[in-house]
């Protein structure tokens, strides 16, 4: 997609959404990096359930390496691979204490050197935490990007490059948390909603869904048992 229909894009995004916020609850950039890191392969919902709990007992590297494995996995298990990320939390805090003196770098190399912490997470914390125009690609981020022609790549990273480059310097802030709720909410991986989608005209998608789809009636009647 050419840099004045990306900007139509956003543009129309940001008229309906002006400030976007990621729905994670975190209190510091400390309690946003666990949170994201939790967030791996399991949902902001059931994250969020299980880290206000969490958090009331362990929202420092040094109060969460107290609590420790077995007191972290109590917290986590409804989460998506919880023993893993029980040992990550341990490991991080661990680093963060001897490595940074107890606080979260704003740097993205020493980022993706704490256990449990790749590219995408590291951009959400700069990017929210810090206020760094960086891009996370998640697999809403990922789809929209390659189903719309925005900005599409065989991987996150491509996909993240090419987005930098055809997203114009005033939307980048935001520019992540406006394409993870489009796909979120609108353009859904199974059944986008084609028919109230504010870029269906700049959007290159082949098999756009334009209605909606039919209701049962109200004075159907309702099936067999």
């Amino acid at each position: 997609m050419k840099k004045a229909q990306a900007a139509e894009l956003y543009l129309r995004l940001a008229e309906l959404n002006p400030e976007p916020k990621g729905e994670l609850e975190w209190t510091s950039p400390y309690t946003l990096l666990v949170a994201v890191a939790l967030s791996a392969q399991a949902t902001d919902v059931s994250v969020n359930i299980a880290t206000r709990q969490l958090f009331k007992v362990a929202d420092t590297p040094e109060t969460m390496l107290a609590l420790g494995d077995q007191g972290i996995r109590e917290h986590i298990t409804t989460i998506g691979l919880f023993n893993t990320k029980a040992k990550n939390l341990v490991m991080m805090a661990t680093q963060l204490i001897e490595r940074h003196g107890g606080e979260v770098p704003a740097d993205r190399d020493a980022l993706e050197q704490l256990a449990g912490v790749g590219r995408k997470t590291a951009n959400v914390v700069l990017n929210i935490a810090f206020g760094m125009p960086t891009i996370a690609v998640d697999t809403h981020v990922f789809r929209v990007a390659n189903r719309t022609g925005l900005a599409p790549g065989k991987t996150p990273l491509d996909v993240e490059r090419k987005l930098a480059k055809v997203t114009p310097a005033e939307y980048l802030l935001h520019a992540h948390h406006w394409l993870i709720l489009h796909g979120r909410y609108i353009c859904k991986a199974r059944a986008p909603e084609c028919w109230r989608c504010p870029i269906v005209e700049l959007c290159r998608y082949r098999d756009k869904r334009l209605v909606p789809p039919k209701s049962r009636s109200a004075g159907s009647a309702a099936p067999a048992p």
